[in-house]
C-alpha cells in the first residue's frame, strides 16, 4: 500500500489513515481466520461423512446437553449455556423419545418443549430423536456432529439400586472416545411426591382395545387345535415352536399388552395340554419347568422386541409423513402469488398435519396487525389482544403456553428473515397433537415457511413497484433532458431579442424598457429552470463527472453569493468561516451551484430585510460542516425530508416561482461528493440547511519549489 501497488500514492496516504488503520487489519485479519476455520470444520466433517469415521476428533471443544422429562433440565440447559459463552463453542441439546417415554402426559410434553425452547433462545442448536435405545441415539448424534463433551443430570440411585449403572457410566462404556460430564440437580427435584401423575406407567404401556386381547387369546387357541393332531408325530420342542409363533403374530399385530398374554397363556397350553402328566398343570420331570421358563423369557423377549420395532416403524412413518406435508406445502407455497393463496394453503395443511383451524394474521409497514385474511370455510374467532401481544413481544402464546395458557387458541409469530410479517393463530381440535417435540418442530417450521412466502410476496411487489418507478423514472428524465434541450434555444434567442431592444433608435421610452428589463427577467427565470431540468436529468443518469480539486472554500462562497447577488435583493449575508478550515477536495462549479440554491431559496422565501448566515466547522467521522441558515418562516412542521424530493416543494400552492428542483440538485451533487444533506427549523425562527464534504489529507505543499518560484 505505501508503495503505490494498491492505490495512488496520494489516495494511499488517505486509505492509510481512514480505513487500513492497525485496529482495523488485525479485526479484519481475525474475520479471515474465523472464516478459514469454519470453512476447514465443515471440510473435517465432510470428510468423516464420506469415509464413515465413527471416532469423535477432539479438534475443538463442543457441548452436547441431554435431557429428559424429568425436573432439573432446564437447570443443565443454563450451564452448559453459561460454559458454552464462557469458551465460545458450539452447543447442543438434544431430547431422545423411546417407546418407554411415548407415553408421557401433557405436563411432562410441556416441560420438555419449554426447556429446548428454552435452549433455542440461549444459542443451542436443538433436536428431538426418537430411538429405541436412548444411550445409542445419543452416541450416533455425538459421532455425526463431532461432539466431544456429553452433559447429563446425575442419576438419583437408591440404596438397593447399587448395582445399577447410572447414565453417565453407560455412555462412557458404549463410546469411551467420549468425555461424559455429569451435572448435580437441584434438592428437591428427586421428590417423587411432587411429581404430577403420569400415563407412562408399565399398565399404562400395556394397556389396548379389548378386542386386541381377544385375538391374541384366539391365536393361542389356533396354536392349540394346530398342534394336537401333531402331538403324536412331533417332539415337545418342536411344538413349541408353534405357540411362540403365535405369541410373535400378537406381538406384530396388538403389540406388547396382547403378546405378554399371549406368552402366559402359550406357557400355560402348553403345560396343560401337551407336557405329561396331560391335561393337569402338575409337571411330572422337572426338566420342562426350564422349558417353561425359557418359553416365557423368549416370549417376552420377542415380544418387547417386536414392539419396540413396531415403534421404531411407526417412528419412520410419521417422519416421512411429515417430510411428505413440508415438501408438499413448500411446493404450493412456491406457486402462491397472493395473500389468500398462502391463508387457503395455510389452512389445509394445518388441518391436514396438526388437526386445527388456522387463520393468519398480516401486519403492515407501521407493525400494526390487520385483520384475518379472510378464506372460504371462515377463521377461528381470535382475540387480538393476545394476538397483539404476541406480535409486539415475538413470543408465543395462548394454548400450550406460558402466556394466556387458557386460551383455545396458539398464536405464534410469523419470523421472517427481515422482520415479524404478521401472527398465525391455531385452534386445535386435539392439543395433545401438538405437545410432542417433534410435532412442535414441525409446526415451528410451518410457520417459518409462511413467513418466508408472505415476505416473498412483499419483495415481489417491492421490485415491481421499484421496475416501475425506474421506467417511469427513466421515461421522465428523457423528456425532461429532449424538453430542456430543445427549449434552451429559443430562450437564448429571447434574451438576446430582449438585450437587443435597448440598442435600438430612436431610445426605448420608460414604459418600454421597464416592459424589456421584464421581459428579460422572466426569460433569465425560465432558462434557469430549464438548465435545472437539465441538470437533474444529467445527474440522475451518471452523465456528471466530478472535477475534484484541493480548494479553500472561500473561494466557492464568495463566487456563489456573487452569482446570485441581483437576486438576494435586501437580503444581508454574512459569512463566518474559521480561519484555520482546511482545504477540501470537490468540484468547484457543482458546490458554487449548491450555495446559489440555497442562497436563492432563502431569498426566495424570506421577507426582505432578512438575514442569511453561512459558516463552516468540522464535523463528525472526518468531514466539514457547512450550514446556511436565515431567520425567515422556517419550512412547513414534517416536510423537512420531502422538501429534497424532485418536483416537491415547501408550499404546495404558492406565488413564489420555481418546480421544486433546486434542493432536489443540492442533494443529488452532495451525495455524489459522498456527503449528506438535510434542513431543520431553528428554534428561534427560520431554516436551517445543513451539508457535510469528507475532510481527507489535503497534498502536502513543497516549501522548498515555493521559495524558488517566488
Amino acid at each position: 500500500l505505501k508503495e503505490g501497488k494498491i492505490y495512488m500514492p496520494h489516495q494511499a496516504e488517505r486509505a492509510i489513515q481512514n480505513f487500513f488503520r492497525k485496529g482495523n487489519l488485525i479485526a479484519l485479519r481475525e474475520l479471515a481466520l474465523r472464516r478459514t476455520a469454519d470453512r476447514v470444520d465443515n471440510q473435517m466433517i465432510q470428510y468423516r461423512r464420506d469415509k464413515s469415521v465413527a471416532p469423535v476428533w477432539q479438534t475443538r471443544e463442543s457441548l452436547l446437553a441431554c435431557i429428559g422429562p424429568g425436573e432439573g433440565s432446564d437447570r443443565i440447559i443454563r450451564s452448559v449455556a453459561r460454559i458454552a459463552t464462557k469458551l465460545d463453542v458450539p452447543w447442543h441439546v438434544i431430547y431422545v423419545e423411546t417407546p418407554e417415554l411415548h407415553h408421557l402426559s401433557d405436563s411432562r410434553r410441556q416441560r420438555i418443549l419449554k426447556n429446548l425452547r428454552l435452549a433455542q433462545e440461549t444459542g443451542a442448536e436443538t433436536a428431538s430423536l426418537s430411538g429405541s435405545d436412548a444411550i445409542e441415539t445419543i452416541v450416533d448424534y455425538a459421532h455425526e456432529h463431532n461432539l466431544g463433551k456429553v452433559v447429563v443430570g446425575r442419576d438419583h440411585a437408591h440404596a438397593w439400586q447399587t448395582w445399577h449403572r447410572s447414565f453417565a457410566d453407560r455412555i462412557g462404556r458404549r463410546s469411551p472416545d467420549l468425555d461424559v460430564i455429569e451435572m448435580a440437580r437441584e434438592e428437591g427435584q428427586f421428590d417423587r411426591s411432587r411429581e404430577e401423575p403420569t400415563d407412562d406407567s408399565l399398565l399404562d404401556r400395556l394397556k389396548a382395545p379389548w378386542q386386541s386381547f381377544a385375538m391374541s387369546a384366539v391365536f393361542c387357541t389356533l396354536a392349540i387345535l394346530i398342534s394336537m393332531p401333531l402331538y403324536t408325530v412331533f417332539d415337545l420342542p418342536n411344538i413349541a415352536m408353534l405357540f411362540l409363533l403365535a405369541v410373535v403374530l400378537s406381538a406384530v399385530r396388538f403389540g406388547l399388552g396382547p403378546a405378554v398374554l399371549a406368552t402366559i397363556l402359550n406357557v400355560a397350553a402348553f403345560d396343560f395340554f401337551f407336557v405329561p402328566p396331560r391335561f393337569s398343570f402338575a409337571v411330572s420331570d422337572v426338566q420342562y419347568l426350564l422349558t417353561f421358563t425359557v418359553m416365557l423369557a423368549v416370549g417376552l423377549i420377542t415380544a418387547k422386541l417386536t414392539s419396540g420395532l413396531k415403534f421404531q416403524a411407526r417412528v419412520a412413518s410419521r417422519r416421512e409423513q411429515r417430510m411428505r406435508a413440508l415438501y408438499e406445502m413448500s411446493r404450493d407455497l412456491s406457486g402462491a402469488l397472493m395473500p389468500e393463496q398462502i391463508a387457503e394453503i395455510c389452512q389445509r395443511f394445518a388441518e391436514t398435519s396438526f388437526g386445527a383451524r388456522a387463520a393468519i394474521v398480516l401486519s403492515d409497514d407501521d407493525n400494526r396487525l390487520l385483520d384475518p385474511i379472510d378464506i372460504p370455510g371462515g377463521v377461528p374467532a381470535i382475540d387480538s389482544g393476545i394476538c397483539q401481544w404476541a406480535f409486539d413481544h415475538g413470543i408465543e402464546a395462548g394454548s400450550g403456553t406460558d402466556t394466556l395458557p387458557g386460551s383455545p387458541l396458539l398464536y405464534i409469530p410469523l419470523k421472517a428473515p427481515m422482520r415479524l410479517r404478521g401472527v398465525l393463530a391455531l385452534e386445535p381440535l386435539h392439543p395433545r397433537r401438538l405437545m410432542s417435540p417433534e410435532q412442535r418442530r414441525l409446526l415451528d417450521t410451518f410457520a417459518r415457511l409462511i413467513a418466508i412466502s408472505i415476505e416473498r410476496l412483499h419483495y415481489v411487489n417491492v421490485a415491481q413497484t421499484t421496475t416501475v418507478q425506474m421506467e417511469s423514472e427513466r421515461l421522465r428524465n428523457s423528456l425532461l433532458s429532449a424538453i430542456s434541450h430543445d427549449l434552451r434555444t429559443p430562450l437564448s434567442a429571447l434574451v438576446g431579442l430582449a438585450d437587443s431592444m435597448y440598442l435600438v433608435h430612436p431610445p426605448l421610452t420608460a414604459q418600454q424598457a421597464e416592459i424589456a428589463a421584464s421581459m428579460r427577467e422572466e426569460v433569465l427565470r425560465m432558462n434557469s429552470q430549464v438548465n435545472n431540468l437539465l441538470d437533474m436529468a444529467r445527474l440522475h443518469a451518471g452523465a456528471v463527472k466530478l472535477n475534484r480539486q484541493w480548494q479553500p472554500l472561500e473561494e466557492v462562497v464568495g463566487s456563489a453569493i456573487k452569482m446570485v447577488g441581483n437576486i438576494l435583493g435586501e437580503l444581508h449575508v454574512s459569512v463566518h468561516l474559521p480561519d484555520d478550515l482546511p482545504l477540501l477536495e470537490f468540484d468547484a462549479v457543482l458546490i458554487e451551484r449548491v450555495l446559489a440554491n440555497l442562497l436563492e431559496n432563502a431569498a426566495k422565501y424570506t421577507p426582505p430585510g432578512s438575514s442569511v448566515e453561512i459558516s463552516a466547522a468540522p464535523g463528525e467521522r472526518d468531514t466539514i460542516e457547512v450550514w446556511v441558515q436565515d431567520n425567515g418562516p422556517g419550512l412547513p412542521p414534517g416536510r423537512e425530508e420531502e422538501i429534497f424530493k424532485k418536483f416537491e416543494r415547501g408550499q404546495k400552492e404558492s406565488a413564489t416561482p420555481g418546480v421544486g428542483l433546486g434542493l432536489a440538485i443540492c442533494r443529488a451533487i452532495i451525495e455524489a461528493h459522498g456527503g449528506s444533506i438535510h434542513a431543520e427549523n431553528r428554534s428561534g425562527g427560520g431554516a436551517h440547511f445543513v451539508f457535510t464534504l469528507p475532510r481527507g489529507n489535503p497534498p502536502s505543499i513543497n516549501v522548498k519549489e515555493e521559495e524558488a518560484f517566488s
